[in-house]
């Protein structure tokens, strides 16, 4: 098998069309290239699409919006500029609906609800701090979740953004005390094998940017936790 076949089976390609391509994201991959040097998953975008469809050159791929490293889950890109316009102006409009899952050890206060906090972004230590009141520099930041499932020890959280906030989820959950599993960034008791967390962007609803048809994108979590496996009733 060539590198570039290998390549092709490893990403795990959820929609695709002429316009768009979406891939379930593990939680080791990161979106675009960083400081790391690793490779990205953008990078692996364009050698699938150039071996599939025999593309000369390079090939076009716009990066619309990113889910954080240790984050699974559906990531989606533009495969035309137009395409790539059209879905960046959705995102910042919350023209698209991004549905998270997320296994936290301690349960919310109430087991649906909506959380407002104020956020900074703290640049050099990459993270974010959430706030209860308004503060200068921070940005508003709203979440909707609600409980769908327990196991013995842990509780699985369904989460509806409102806005797209550095480290949203992460950081709003650990301000009510429910840190996600792994997230020893945000207060987590332990890091997860491979330095993943249990956050999984879930799902995407949206209106396609050319074809105006609707658009829904569901994918399961990791396999390879077997914690996600005794969430296996709501899947």
């Amino acid at each position: 098998m060539t590198n570039d076949n290998k390549q092709m089976n490893k990403l795990d390609i959820v929609y695709e069309d002429n316009h768009i391509i979406a891939v379930n994201k593990t939680n080791s991959e990161i979106v675009q290239g960083d400081k790391s040097g690793d490779e990205a998953l953008s990078d692996k975008v364009k050698a699938y699409i150039k071996k599939k469809y025999n593309k000369p050159g390079d090939v076009y791929l716009g990066v619309v919006h990113r889910i954080d490293r240790p984050v699974s889950g559906i990531v989606l890109f533009a495969r035309t500029s137009k395409a790539a316009t059209r879905l960046s102006k959705m995102f910042l409009e919350k023209q698209i609906k991004k549905t998270y899952w997320a296994i936290v050890k301690n349960l919310p206060e109430s087991d649906h609800g909506t959380l407002k906090h104020y956020m900074i972004k703290d640049q050099e230590k990459n993270r974010s701090k959430a706030y209860d009141t308004p503060r200068k520099k921070a940005k508003e930041a709203i979440l909707n979740y609600k409980m769908i499932s327990s196991s013995a020890n842990y509780h699985l959280l369904e989460i509806d953004l409102e806005t797209g906030r550095h480290h949203q989820i992460r950081c709003q959950l650990a301000k009510i005390g429910c840190p996600i599993r792994g997230d020893l960034k945000y207060g987590a008791a332990r890091s997860l094998k491979g330095g993943g967390i249990n956050l999984h962007a879930k799902r995407v609803e949206f209106e396609h940017p050319v074809k105006k048809e609707p658009v829904i994108i569901d994918v399961a979590p990791p396999k390879e936790d077997n914690l996600w496996s005794e969430f296996a009733n709501v899947m």
